[in-house]
């Protein structure tokens, strides 16, 4: 088992605590943390300083689909629904729904908002782009205010 690190990245919207290892990324999750504890080092893993980097274009407009390698952690059913949510296109939408009929379950939508909730790749896994049937915005763990923002950022509204 490889030894973890951290790194925070500030954004437009608050701290982002990204996880990894030299092989991949586990985790991109807000924080609250008022200012940043885990700052890029030179020896920061070399996966983890692609990660900060591929934020900060993702935040400045001129990256839409991410390239660093990524690690779930979590059932078989919830690896499905990720994957699933990682080919809903940049500035478009999907419903829980849409997600279930793309695994071939087209039962399990609460099952599905149940493995979007538990998703701790915020941004590079979308979940944001996750919207009500209804088109109203659902549940978002970094808030939904984070998710409104980040709609807009990647329609080119002004967020």
């Amino acid at each position: 088992m490889h030894k973890r690190h951290k790194l925070d990245y500030q954004s437009p919207i608050g701290v982002i605590e990204i996880e990894g290892t030299e092989e991949g990324i586990y985790s991109i999750l807000f924080s609250e943390k008022e200012k940043l504890e885990n700052v890029l080092v030179d020896d920061s893993p070399a996966v983890l300083q692609e990660c900060f980097d591929q934020l900060d274009q993702y935040f400045k407009g001129t990256r839409h689909e991410f390239t660093i390698p990524f690690l779930f952690e979590g059932t078989d059913f919830q690896k499905t629904v990720w994957t699933a949510l990682t080919k809903i296109n940049y500035a478009q939408a999907g419903s829980y729904k849409d997600i279930a009929v793309s695994i071939g379950n087209e039962k399990a939508v609460r099952a599905v908002g149940s493995a979007n909730g538990k998703n701790k790749l915020s941004i590079v896994v979308p979940c944001h782009r996750i919207i009500g049937s209804n088109g109203k915005l659902t549940g978002y763990a970094g808030g939904l205010w984070r998710k409104e923002w980040l709609l807009k950022h990647e329609r080119g509204m002004k967020p």
